[in-house]
């Protein structure tokens, strides 16, 4: 589904931590992580983080994603890194 579907996965896939709504936090969070050679989702890391609830939340949210069209190299499979920006806005 390319890049339209995978934000229409997050907008409908995540929920802002009430706690932090009620804070008032907002930002981005970067999310680094591995696509597989199935396709999976894997070696999650919060590259760049704005609060312990937003990350949490956006870890949450990229680890449940479906599977992906594996990354190919001479008609091969291969691993891919991905980095995945995630706003948290209260607008």
């Amino acid at each position: 589904g390319g890049m339209n579907a995978l934000y229409a996965y997050l907008v409908d896939n995540i929920k802002y931590p009430e706690k932090a709504r009620r804070k008032g936090i907002e930002g981005r969070v970067r999310i680094k992580f591995v696509i597989q050679e199935d396709g999976s989702v894997a070696d999650l890391k919060v590259q760049k983080s704005v609060e312990p609830l937003l990350d949490a939340e956006a870890l949450r949210v990229v680890a449940n994603m479906p599977h992906w069209i594996p990354g190919q190299q001479e008609g091969k499979n291969v691993k891919v890194q991905f980095v995945l920006p995630i706003t948290f806005s209260l607008q």
